[in-house]
């Protein structure tokens, strides 16, 4: 074989060990990324009927809504995040359940239809669209001169749209299509249920037919749950008897966890004070208003401008009583005062009237806290409110009407059946200090004096405030302004603390060396339990996102490695219990098994005991000599009361007595807090010729149950699988 052969027999291997290499790469980078070689199987997040959804595109979803929301200027925040998140898989839910089954039914929104819909005979959606939210009018550019919606605007309107305002209205189209055919589907099942004249007497008699009773009950906690001696045979034979009730309708885990809180030590807080100490001589030294806010900008959380106005009485108690006379500029602290050190400095105090009686215009803008709808800007807003105190200042008459024409303020609506109420034409009356106004709408009407008029700016907008009338008595208040500490461990303490749990998880690697030494350290062990996949609080706990997810990834007598952290708190954790979806396993449940058949055992000898005692016996007062024990009484009973008096909730007791004859003793029954035996003294009925009242109560009861629970009983029979806590989105 020559040289060359050899090269190319050796090269062809080396290709076949090359490629091989290559596929085993190609295989490794498709596992890892979630893909197969034949298409994508990537990260199932859950499943919603049958299908899965997809880590990527769940994420893609969400990624735009996000976009949307951000575009439109508003800040995406965790909780704004959680709720797109939530948004997006309902909109899936909507989609593959909801829809499917509109689709599998035919039920179907035409185009006639829909055009009927938006623009002939507008639906109640579109006329939200066009209705001012705080009056309940129609905007005027689209109302009649009677106030309703002008059909031939609304038109002319789409008619005339811009291709941005067409993507808005085929939105609302598609929105308006969605929800008449749900309402087409709510109306198809309401119309289906029926009320009989058999079942609208019965309802009627559950709440209008009353009972007096007597009866006597001999609770199950007369005797100790430790003196009931039960086998395991009975115990099996209860659950086997009883599966139904121990059905889990999701997953869950149950977790014991340890809590280590980090507390600011002595040391922490004397250093605390030793920071305010120097802030406070700084206090001392600043002279004008905008040195104090600076100074306050820059120590307090938050950049938080922090100046109070109060009376004598509602000044902190460390604060000596000095203040009252001392000269402006006097600096009070460092003191400790709840969970927080503080520095005061006396700003000033005036004189203010006890009582103004004050009127307004609102003008608000966006971001403000009156309105979402109101769409100026700050600076229009001050614009406009300039411009109308101009006018007002030459024909205060006008006040009442530019109220109606501008303010965004909703007290200025129309109270049904009312000719005055408080905010009728700006109107809001006399207020005092401890009126709810904001501090400046306040602030303005009680420095004032009668006739006064101005611009006033809150966080609600600019106000154009005019004072009415004042009172003569007056009060003293002092402007003080502080700067604030909270008492939080150093990171030193912290680090202590977050040691100590590290330690523990270290040493205490399984359930059973978690729980001994717990007990050895006499530790507060805490317990979660029903903790669903999704879960996102444990009691004390903020935001225990990661705590879950490691319990869904543990196995049971895990404990997790490193300690959780939530702020100040530490936290270590170990796995007690996974519970399936469906039946729980007799071992999860024995001892709530191992309770009911105590109950049980229990119900069976207290009703041999009374039945003995009942030989002979005619009323409930005769029983309840023998027994040794007083008759109770229940007045007023209806079957439907669910309740009774002295005892709680017993259903078989209502049952039993809603259908005994007058003056007649019950056997003795097991109710839910004992065994009991029930008579009825005296019955009060208010009969009727018909029921035709009841039926239609009764077909609104039920037709009110259909819009949320049919949609239960949808997804229930989806079989949704939701997992998607797992991820970071």
């Amino acid at each position: 074989m020559s040289v060359l052969e050899k090269i190319r027999n050796k090269t062809g291997l080396l290709v076949g060990i090359i490629g091989l290499a290559l596929v085993l790469f190609v295989l490794q980078s498709a596992l890892s990324s979630g893909s197969t070689l034949f298409g994508t199987n990537e990260r199932s997040i859950g499943t919603i009927a049958g299908s899965d959804i997809g880590a990527q595109e769940f994420g893609q979803k969400v990624n735009e809504t996000v976009a949307m929301y951000q575009k439109g200027g508003q800040q995406v925040d965790d909780q704004t995040k959680q709720m797109i998140i939530d948004q997006t898989w309902n909109q899936l839910i909507n989609e593959k359940v909801i829809k499917e089954e509109y689709k599998n039914l035919g039920i179907t929104v035409s185009e006639e239809e829909l055009t009927d819909l938006m623009l002939v005979h507008p639906h109640t959606y579109v006329m939200q669209q066009f209705t001012d939210r705080q009056t309940g009018k129609v905007n005027p550019q689209f109302a009649k001169p009677d106030g309703t919606l002008d059909i031939n605007k609304l038109n002319t309107l789409v008619q005339q749209m811009q291709p941005e305002q067409e993507k808005s209205w085929a939105a609302l189209e598609e929105q308006v299509k969605e929800i008449r055919t749900n309402e087409k589907y709510n109306a198809l099942i309401k119309k289906g249920l029926y009320v009989t004249t058999s079942q609208a007497k019965l309802d009627y008699a559950a709440q209008t037919r009353s009972m007096n009773v007597k009866f006597v009950m001999k609770r199950f906690n007369a005797v100790a749950d430790s003196t009931m001696k039960v086998s395991d045979e009975e115990i099996q034979k209860y659950y086997n008897e009883h599966q139904y009730m121990f059905k889990n309708e999701e997953t869950s885990r149950k977790m014991e966890y340890l809590v280590w809180d980090a507390v600011a030590s002595e040391g922490d807080i004397q250093n605390i004070k030793k920071d305010l100490s120097l802030i406070a001589e700084s206090f001392k030294k600043t002279t004008t208003a905008a040195e104090d806010s600076a100074l306050m900008q820059a120590e307090n959380e938050e950049s938080r401008i922090d100046i109070a106005s109060v009376k004598k009485g509602q000044i902190s108690p460390e604060i000596d009583s000095s203040v009252y006379t001392a000269p402006n500029g006097t600096v009070y602290g460092p003191y400790q005062e709840n969970n927080t050190v503080k520095v005061t400095k006396l700003i000033g105090s005036n004189s203010i009237l006890d009582s103004a009686k004050v009127r307004h215009i609102l003008l608000a803008y966006a971001g403000s806290g009156a309105s979402q709808d109101v769409k100026r800007s700050k600076d229009q807003a001050k614009k406009l409110a300039d411009s109308l105190l101009l006018v007002l200042k030459k024909e205060n008459k006008k006040f009442a009407d530019f109220v109606k024409t501008y303010s965004d303020d909703g007290g200025k609506k129309e109270q049904p059946g009312k000719t005055e109420w408080m905010g009728k034409d700006g109107n809001y009356g006399w207020l005092n200090d401890n009126s709810g106004f904001v501090e400046s709408f306040k602030t303005f009407g009680l420095t004032g004096k009668k006739g006064d008029l101005a611009v006033v700016e809150s966080n609600f907008g600019f106000h154009i405030m005019e004072v009415l009338d004042v009172s003569k008595g007056q009060q003293k208040k002092y402007s003080l302004a502080t700067i604030t500490r909270k008492i939080e461990p150093s990171d030193e303490t912290r680090r202590t603390y977050f040691a100590q749990a590290s330690e523990f998880a270290g040493k205490n690697t399984s359930k059973e060396l978690f729980t001994k030494a717990a007990e050895d350290q006499k530790l507060n062990k805490r317990i979660a339990d029903n903790i669903h996949e999704g879960e996102r609080s444990i009691s004390g706990l903020d935001n225990p996102k990661e705590m879950v997810r490691w319990a869904y990834e543990a196995a049971i007598g895990d404990v997790n490695k490193e300690p959780f952290t939530f702020g100040n708190r530490y936290v270590v954790a170990t796995l007690t219990d996974i519970k399936s979806k469906g039946t729980a396993t007799l071992e999860q449940v024995k001892d709530d098994v191992t309770l009911k058949v105590k109950t049980e055992k229990k119900a069976e000898q207290f009703i041999k005991e009374i039945s003995d005692k009942m030989s002979g016996v005619k009323s409930v007062n005769d029983l309840a000599q023998k027994m040794g024990v007083q008759a109770e009484r229940s007045e007023n009973l209806l079957f439907s009361s669910y309740s009774v008096t002295g005892v709680g909730r017993e259903d078989a007791f209502c049952g039993i007595a809603s259908v005994l004859k007058p003056n007649t003793l019950s056997k003795p029954t097991k109710g839910q807090a004992g065994v009991f035996v029930v008579e009825v003294e005296s019955v009060k009925e208010t009969p009727v010729k018909d029921y035709k009242d009841t039926k239609k109560s009764s077909a609104i009861s039920l037709s009110s149950r259909v819009d949320y629970e049919v949609t239960e009983a949808l997804k229930a029979m989806a079989n949704i699988e939701d997992h998607k806590a797992k991820y970071d989105f």
